[in-house]
């Protein structure tokens, strides 16, 4: 029986994780349990999986959770507690589904004490994937990817070597608003962003789907999950989701991996390792999806994807000041402050205005963080 620890639990990558593992009550035990502010959500699930520790976000709420959670259940709370939930327990999985560069830390202590880390938290090879797989490599632990796109190349992988790739291409449904021309972008809603044709996700990456941002830290996550360069990495339009990702070797032979989409399966892939397990996913009729359809990127249309690649080639803090500057616009416009072409223009702004430091250490990376968001928050 596998012990897992889950950052995150609340949100939809954490609820379906523990859809699986619920799916599989002889296969796995729930180790950690860790909120934002979904108080309510966290003690439901620590009464149904009796994790060891939980943690939320507020201190002011660690009194109402102690006192309605499992006896012998530990709670904690803020960054603290994060860790203590990644890396205090026996888990020897610990599912990283928080949002936002608020994952580094908590994921650096779990690779720390040799724990698997199922990788659901792309901004943390975001904003410092250097630190993270040197880590990794130097404690002999594996990470292994939860989003469908890297979860489909890794499958792709297996049995290969990696030097005889030719290239990876990461596939893109286009978001909420894939149809639309740019002046028709200019008075789109916060409700029609958060309308994903294809998968159901949080509100944040729902809208990074939608301007393309999220993709932009897909390939750069891809470049440090594979090792590869940004010239070997590419993007395709996919409107079906069906294709999750693909390789083609040296010889132009290609492998992908497909399926409905539905991120219990490469959940579950993350948690199963190498092997497989039945999924609650609905199987793939390719008679019944008739055909598929693909597109060129274009990059015009979509800035954020050709500075997140820009970003990803200039390296050092420029990929930390991408993430950081689209985390403050994105929650600007969630909240009616700016409009939905104002994220991209703020990201592309502060990284006009932003001056590179290359192989930055943990606290220059916080530096950075923290002065972009408080100069994302003035534009």
């Amino acid at each position: 029986m596998k012990k897992i620890s889950v950052l995150g639990s609340t949100g939809s990558i954490g609820t379906q994780t523990l859809d699986v593992i619920s799916m599989h009550p002889d296969k796995f035990q729930v180790e950690g349990l860790s909120a934002g502010s979904n108080v309510e959500l966290l003690i439901e699930q620590a009464n149904m999986y009796h994790p060891k520790k939980v943690s939320v976000s507020r201190k002011e709420d660690v009194d109402r959770v102690k006192s309605n959670v499992p006896a012998g259940t530990e709670v904690y709370f803020g960054e603290e507690g994060l860790i203590e939930v990644a890396a205090g327990t026996d888990a020897e999985i610990v599912i990283t589904a928080v949002m936002g560069s608020v994952g580094l830390k908590s994921t650096l202590a779990a690779i720390k004490e040799r724990k698997q880390i199922g990788l659901a938290n792309k901004e943390t090879l975001v904003t410092a994937g250097h630190l993270v797989t040197s880590l990794a490599k130097d404690n002999d632990v594996q990470i292994i990817p939860v989003d469908s796109e890297h979860s489909a190349i890794f499958q792709c992988l297996n049995g290969e070597e990696i030097r005889e790739v030719k290239n990876i291409t990461l596939t893109a449904s286009g978001g909420s608003f894939r149809h639309l021309t740019r002046d028709q972008l200019q008075h789109v809603t916060v409700e029609d962003a958060l309308k994903h044709p294809n998968w159901s996700m949080g509100s944040k990456i729902t809208i990074d789907s939608a301007t393309m941002v999220n993709k932009g830290l897909e390939v750069i996550e891809a470049r440090w999950l594979f090792g590869l360069p940004y010239e070997q990495i590419n993007v395709l339009l996919h409107p079906e989701s069906i294709i999750h990702s693909f390789i083609e070797f040296q010889d132009t032979s290609m492998i992908a991996q497909m399926g409905n989409p539905d991120m219990r399966v490469p959940i579950q892939y993350a948690l199963t390792y190498p092997n497989r397990l039945p999924s609650p996913a609905t199987s793939l009729s390719l008679a019944e999806i008739g055909s598929l359809h693909f597109k060129e990127m274009d990059m015009e249309r979509f800035p954020c994807l050709r500075l997140a690649f820009e970003c990803g080639k200039m390296g050092g803090t420029a990929t930390t000041a991408f993430n950081a500057a689209n985390e403050v616009a994105v929650a600007r416009f969630l909240t009616g402050e700016i409009s939905f072409l104002k994220i991209e223009e703020i990201i592309e702004r502060v990284i006009e205005t932003h001056s590179n430091v290359l192989n930055p250490d943990l606290s220059e990376i916080d530096r950075v963080d923290r002065y972009v968001r408080k100069l994302a928050g003035q534009m």
